[in-house]
């Protein structure tokens, strides 16, 4: 399984982006995964930005919710995060990550996923 995260760059507080994460041998079609965005910035520890489960459910960082929209593509094997109204402290290496196995719901935490991409760079300006 590989996962490879786009889209990030550098905007002005207020600005959006939309990152994008094609997962590769990864199968959106049965149920019982999940898919997650966490970001790392430099001094701190990987936090969860959201995860959408395989049945729709989504679950956000109080942070974000409002501004961040987590979405999937099954056919185009594609997540997406959609980050609107974006904050110097929403600066952070994002990633995209996905469990394995038959997951009832999402894990809380990182530990829970087992497959990563490389991170794309998220930078906003005051």
């Amino acid at each position: 399984v590989q996962l490879q995260e786009s889209g990030g760059g550098s905007v002005q507080a207020g600005g959006s982006l939309r990152l994008s994460c094609v997962a590769s041998e990864y199968t959106f079609v049965v149920s019982g995964y999940c898919l997650g965005w966490f970001r790392q910035a430099p001094g701190k520890e990987r936090e969860e930005v959201a995860t959408v489960h395989s049945d729709g459910t989504t679950h956000y960082q109080d942070s974000v919710k409002g501004r961040f929209t987590i979405s999937k593509d099954n056919a185009a094997r594609t997540l997406y995060l959609e980050m609107n109204s974006l904050r110097p402290e929403d600066t952070a290496m994002y990633y995209c990550a996905g469990t394995s196995g038959i997951k009832w719901s999402c894990p809380v935490g990182s530990g829970g996923f087992p497959y990563w991409g490389q991170g794309t760079q998220v930078t906003v300006s005051s």
